[in-house]
């Protein structure tokens, strides 16, 4: 395992077990361990933008020059090309960065986006201006037994070759790799994936309880279950773990989770594997509540309605009064989700039954705020000092400061009524 950066001057510093030039006598390919960051000083004179590594091998997005200006990246590769994983046509391992000839800089194709799995590698392209459309393609190279190159085969390539089955006139803006399956986004908010157990990643043993289990070999659209159709809102970013991936959506203030679900990395609080697309147990911000006001204004016309037909005032307070209740029970549910965020936030871990203090348990009615304060006292002021950096991280999260006023807002407003109600 390696790690690598990248400095403010646009130096790649690597440390961990790294690809090096083997100082033994023979020469030749080895891993070196590096408990320091180290230069790659093969770049020396030039601009790192990008990089990716998988198990054992590097892919970087270089400038030709001194500086970056745009469409001037070639791409480098080196380290353990055992699956041609490298991309440079061949099986050699590489010590030292060597130019992926189809994305040198003489290529048609801007290369603007790179990823890496364990043994494949996956970039993006555009053509280089002057071009009349946005376009993009998805290149893969590695190993493919898993389908995680996209090729409709589980051949392994030595060679960049692109996706084919994805859309044509799409504009793709981001790719990331599992272990062994790939994820990719486009502007207008499709996601595809391909790879191991449907293109979700999860290993062999997971227990499938869809239809027609097995790796994708092409890409396979992941559909978004929210209320705006098959599409994710304002895409940013997509990212993959060893075996789940995650897409930063609705300009930075949602996140979808799946695949699998072990230890709780989904975030949506269970441990279970997922098979479609899941919000993030993110603090909601402003959609439930915009529901909220949504449900009265279309109850509100339902009332006027009857009213017009002569409804008693005992069915209108009545119809009132569930209606209340709904969305009294819908601010609960909204404040349970944040009783579990912040209970997470402290103690590590989901807030269960077990966790609600006895006085709370047995008692009907109760002083909240008492109750509150005899928490606060007993509790070990370590986890109060967590409790106030998650708010802090929270807070500065959101940019818009209307926005922030807002929420601010809403939390008091849900936290009164719920008092007020109890």
């Amino acid at each position: 395992m390696m790690s690598l950066a990248i400095d403010n001057l646009g130096t790649l510093w690597m440390w961990g077990n790294c690809p090096l030039e083997s100082s033994s006598s023979e020469g030749g390919f080895s891993l070196v361990s590096s408990f320091t960051p180290t230069p790659v000083w093969d770049f020396h004179g030039h601009t790192v933008v990008k990089v990716a590594c998988g198990n054992e091998h590097v892919v970087a997005l270089v400038t030709a020059g001194e500086t970056y200006k745009g469409e001037d990246l070639i791409c480098f590769s080196w380290g353990s090309n055992n699956h041609g994983q490298l991309g440079l046509g061949d099986k050699e391992n590489r010590n030292r960065p060597e130019i992926v000839e189809d994305f040198n800089e003489d290529s048609i194709f801007a290369v603007y986006e790179v990823a890496c799995g364990a043994f494949h590698t996956a970039l993006l392209t555009h053509k280089k201006r002057p071009s009349e459309t946005l376009e993009s393609m998805c290149w893969t190279f590695g190993l493919g037994e898993n389908g995680q190159l996209g090729h409709g085969t589980t051949q392994s390539a030595s060679s960049p070759e692109t996706v084919k089955e994805l859309p044509q006139y799409v504009y793709l803006i981001s790719v990331d790799c599992g272990l062994f399956h790939t994820s990719i986004v486009s502007s207008a908010g499709d996601v595809w994936s391909w790879g191991m157990e449907k293109g979700l990643g999860l290993c062999p043993d997971a227990s499938f309880t869809g239809t027609d289990a097995g790796d994708a070999i092409s890409p396979l659209q992941i559909l978004c279950n929210g209320s705006n159709g098959s599409k994710f809102q304002e895409p940013v970013q997509v990212v993959c773990g060893a075996a789940h991936t995650v897409l930063v959506a609705n300009d930075g203030y949602k996140l979808w989770s799946w695949g699998r679900g072990r230890s709780g990395v989904l975030g949506n609080g269970k441990t279970i594997d997922c098979f479609s697309p899941t919000v993030v147990l993110w603090p909601p911000l402003t959609e439930d509540f915009k529901q909220e006001e949504l449900n009265a204004v279309g109850e509100g016309d339902r009332i006027a309605e009857e009213n017009s037909k002569g409804v008693t005032k005992t069915e209108k307070a009545l119809s009132s009064a569930i209606e209340e209740t709904k969305i009294l029970q819908s601010k609960l549910a909204v404040m349970e989700r944040y009783a579990g965020i912040l209970h997470g936030s402290i103690f590590g871990k989901p807030l269960e039954e077990q966790d609600i203090p006895i006085s709370l348990q047995n008692s009907g009615i109760h002083d909240i705020g008492k109750e509150w304060d005899r928490m606060l006292e007993s509790a070990d002021p370590a986890k109060l000092v967590r409790l106030e950096k998650f708010y802090q991280k929270m807070l500065e999260g959101v940019k818009e400061k209307l926005l922030k006023k807002r929420i601010q807002e809403l939390v008091k407003e849900c936290l009164s009524s719920t008092i007020n109600k109890v």
